[in-house]
């Protein structure tokens, strides 16, 4: 199940984080850590600064360097317009394949 997971996550995890950014903006490593409280163990941090790096060329999200008390600034990131609507867009998108894979679930392929 854990290779279907994270091959069915790589789809959707752009729209995850996004999704976790709308409550409030965040750094990395801070989503990392929500995210897995949430029950997404098996994230990396690595893909998610990836993904944020991605999300930030493709003018999703703004960042805003943040002294930190603990080191060198943090990079802290939260949603725009731009992002919302990709969001909204997303969840558009989940529910349509929800619905449909439900359908299947229930009907099989008649």
């Amino acid at each position: 199940m854990a290779k279907l997971l994270t091959e069915m996550l790589k789809g959707t995890l752009e729209g995850i984080i996004l999704a976790s950014l709308s409550g409030r903006p965040a750094y990395g490593y801070e989503i990392t850590a929500r995210l897995r409280e949430q029950g997404f163990s098996d994230i990396a941090e690595g893909t998610v600064y990836a993904l944020l790096i991605r999300m930030e060329k493709r003018g999703l999200v703004d960042v805003e360097k943040v002294p930190s008390e603990k080191g060198p600034p943090r990079k802290v990131h939260s949603l725009n317009s731009q992002g919302r609507e990709y969001l909204e867009e997303f969840w558009r998108t989940w529910s349509f394949l929800a619905e449909r894979l439900d359908q299947l679930r229930e009907r099989g392929g008649e």
